[in-house]
C-alpha cells in the first residue's frame, strides 16, 4: 500500500511520485488549502493539500489512518525545517484515501511531554506507543533482545525453552501462582533454574533461556512485577562464581556497545547516554555493609541490601569506580537457596547480585553439583531432597560443576534508559491489580 516511509524521504526523492501510509499527526488549514503532518514509525513528513483534497479531508481527525499519493517537492531554502529529518522536502498530495478515521477526543494526551498518568496510558497502550519516546523505548528493547541472542549464539550457548506450567519447584512456594491442572494443581514457573541445570547435566553444557517468569508477590513498587521476561543462562565446568561474572560482564559489554552504536537516534530522543564498563567492580557484602555503615546506613549481618541501600551503594561505586554496575558477592547462606555452593566459610555462598544504577538486575551463583552435599544443605534448610525426585535425579548420573545467572530484561531496559518505573519498559505489564489489556 505504500512505496516509501514517511521519515526516510529526502532530496534524492524530489520529483518522484510516491505513496505513503500513516497516522495524521496534525492538521492545519489555511484558507482553502491545508497541511497534514503524516506519521509512521520512521518519522514524520509534511503533506500539502490543494482545495479539492482539503474539502475531502474536512472531517478528518487527528490519529486517522490515511493513504497519500503525491509528488516530492523540494522546499525553498528559507522554508527548510532543520529540526526534522524530512525538513528539506514536502509532499504535494494528488490523491487522499481515508483508510480509517479516528474518534475525538482522544482518551489520552498524545504530546511527548504528556501529563496523562501511567495507568491511563497503559489502558490505551496502543495509542501511547504512537508517541516517539515511547516507541523508541521498545525499539531499543527489541535491539537488547536481538543483541542478547546474538551474544549467546556467538559464545556457543544453545537456546532452550523451559515449560511455564510446572509442579512446585525448588524456589519459594510462597511466590507461586497455583492453578488447577486437570486432576492436579500446577504452578506458573518462577524460574527456569531446575531446567537449566537439567540441560547442562544432559551434555548441552551451555544453555540460555529467554522467557516469561511469574512471581506471586503483592508488591506495589516501581521495580516489581508479577510477570516479567527473564534472561537466564547456565554453564558447565565453571571453577567458581567468577567464571559466571566474567560471562555476565562480557554479555553486558556486548549488548551496551550494540545499543550505543545502533540506536543513536533513539537514545538521543530519550536523552540517554550509554556507558560501557571496562570492568565491573566486585565487592563483597561484608565490605558493602562497612561502606554503608560509614554513610549512616546499617545493614544487619544476615540481610540483603534494601532498595535504599542498593541506591546508596551504587552511588558510592559510581563516584569511586565511575561504573554504573557493581557485583555484590559472598552472600550469607541464610539468605540463599540450598543449591548454591559454599566456600570454606560455610556462612557464605559462592553467589552474587548485580546492581545497575541502583537496582538489582541479576542474581547468580556457582551451583552445588555433589549430591551428598546437596542433601546435607537441604537438611540444613529444613527441606527433604527425596521429595524433589525430579531435581535429585539430575545429580545422580554424572553432573558437571556448573553455575549460572538470571537477569531481568525489563529491569535492564528500565535502568539503561533511566526510566522511573519498570512498567514503562514493558508493553503490557502485569502487577497485582492489572490483568488488562
Amino acid at each position: 500500500m505504500k512505496t516509501n516511509n514517511c521519515g526516510e524521504i529526502n532530496k534524492d526523492n524530489v520529483s518522484n511520485e510516491i505513496t505513503l501510509c500513516g497516522w495524521v499527526d496534525t492538521i492545519r488549514t489555511s484558507g482553502k488549502i491545508s497541511f497534514i503532518v503524516l506519521r509512521d514509525r520512521t518519522g514524520i513528513v509534511q503533506i500539502f493539500m490543494n482545495k479539492d483534497l482539503t474539502e475531502q479531508a474536512k472531517d478528518l481527525k487527528k490519529e486517522a489512518v490515511i493513504q497519500i499519493k503525491g509528488i516530492v517537492n523540494a522546499r525553498p531554502e528559507n522554508q527548510v525545517k532543520k529540526e526534522i529529518a524530512t525538513g528539506e522536502i514536502e509532499i504535494e498530495a494528488k490523491e487522499l484515501n481515508i483508510l480509517n478515521n479516528s474518534e475525538a477526543p482522544l482518551p489520552i494526551e498524545m504530546s511527548e511531554e504528556t501529563t496523562t498518568s501511567i495507568d491511563k496510558r497503559l489502558d490505551y497502550r496502543f495509542l501511547d506507543l504512537r508517541r516517539e519516546k515511547i516507541k523508541n523505548i521498545f525499539v531499543i528493547r527489541s535491539k537488547i533482545y536481538s543483541s542478547t541472542v546474538n551474544f549467546f549464539e556467538s559464545e556457543k550457548f544453545i537456546a532452550v525453552q523451559s515449560p511455564k506450567l510446572t509442579a512446585s519447584g525448588v524456589e519459594s512456594g510462597a511466590e507461586e501462582f497455583k492453578i488447577p491442572y486437570f486432576e492436579k494443581t500446577a504452578a506458573l514457573a518462577q524460574s527456569p533454574q531446575v531446567y537449566k541445570q537439567m540441560f547442562v547435566a544432559s551434555g548441552l553444557e551451555r544453555v540460555y533461556d529467554i522467557g516469561t517468569v511469574f512471581r506471586a508477590e503483592k508488591s506495589h513498587t516501581t521495580r516489581h512485577l508479577t510477570e516479567f521476561t527473564g534472561i537466564d543462562f547456565e554453564m558447565a565446568f565453571t571453577k567458581d562464581e567468577n567464571d559466571i561474572m566474567d560471562m555476565v560482564e562480557k554479555f553486558l559489554q556486548s549488548v551496551l556497545t550494540n545499543i550505543k552504536t545502533k540506536c543513536e537516534k533513539e537514545l538521543e530522543t530519550l536523552k540517554v547516554q550509554i556507558n560501557v564498563p571496562d570492568k565491573i567492580p566486585r565487592i563483597s557484602m561484608i565490605e558493602a555493609r562497612e561502606i554503608l555503615k560509614a554513610k549512616g546506613k546499617n545493614i544487619p549481618e544476615d540481610e540483603d541490601l534494601d532498595p535504599e541501600g542498593e541506591k546508596m551503594f551504587s552511588e558510592y561505586v559510581k563516584e569511586k569506580h565511575d561504573c554504573d554496575f557493581v557485583f555484590l558477592t559472598d552472600f550469607p547462606w541464610t539468605k540463599r537457596p540450598f543449591y548454591h555452593m559454599r566456600p570454606e566459610d560455610k556462612k557464605l555462598t559462592k553467589s552474587f547480585d548485580l546492581l545497575y544504577k541502583g537496582v538489582e538486575i541479576a542474581t547468580g551463583a556457582q551451583r552445588e553439583h555433589r549430591l551428598d552435599v546437596l542433601e546435607a544443605q537441604c537438611k540444613e534448610k529444613g527441606l527433604d531432597l527425596n521429595k524433589l525426585d525430579f531435581y535429585k535425579n539430575i545429580f545422580r548420573f554424572g553432573c558437571p560443576p556448573h553455575g549460572g545467572v538470571g537477569l531481568g530484561l525489563d529491569r535492564i531496559t528500565s535502568r539503561m534508559l533511566d526510566l522511573e518505573n519498570v512498567r514503562e519498559a514493558i508493553l503490557l505489564p502485569r502487577d497485582p491489580e492489572r490483568l488488562t489489556p
